[in-house]
């Protein structure tokens, strides 16, 4: 792809025609670059939103604006702003083109803010990081050197893992007494 703006365009695109494809309305959010989501999904009553994050490299930068922010190279403390800034209750679908041919569906990954946060900050033998890379061996002179950093398979995009979001978003809301 040739630019960014390509790969967000079709990382919303294909997410919203898989979510589709297993039988959820799908509702696009207008305009580029809209806070918090991109998509809502329903069904039954259930609703959750997502915000859709593409790559082409193998990796997706998250928390690299909030490390600029910071004094020093506290990468701790990035991944702990950027959480803020994401609500509980919208979950990340990561779409990844890399090595993917144009006859094939990219590799699709759901989670939570909350889970992706415990990787970055996992990452680097402890150190953190400001990438969440699919599938990474740190190499010889990096810190946590020749660590495997690999996405959880039970964040693949599946009917499981959305119908899992659903019940964990369910069992989060918090009931106010009427």
């Amino acid at each position: 792809m040739k630019s960014n703006l390509h790969v967000s365009t079709a990382a919303e695109a294909i997410s919203a025609g898989q979510f589709a494809r297993l039988g959820f309305d799908v509702s696009v959010q207008y305009g580029a670059n809209q806070p918090e989501y991109d998509l809502m999904i329903a069904e039954g009553g259930r609703a959750l939103k997502i915000s859709v994050k593409g790559s082409n490299d193998g990796a997706w930068g998250l928390t690299q604006t909030q490390l600029a922010r910071l004094k020093g190279a506290n990468y701790q403390g990035a991944v702990d702003v950027w959480l803020t800034r994401h609500k509980p209750g919208t979950a990340f679908c990561l779409v990844q083109f890399k090595d993917v041919p144009v006859d094939a569906i990219p590799r699709m990954y759901l989670a939570w803010p909350h889970e992706i946060a415990l990787r970055l900050k996992a990452a680097a033998g402890g150190r953190g990081d400001t990438t969440l890379f699919e599938s990474r061996v740190r190499g010889p002179k990096a810190s946590g050197a020749g660590t495997l950093e690999r996405i959880p398979e039970d964040w693949r995009f599946s009917l499981s893992r959305i119908e899992a979001l659903f019940q964990s978003a369910a069992a989060s809301v918090i009931r106010t007494p009427e």
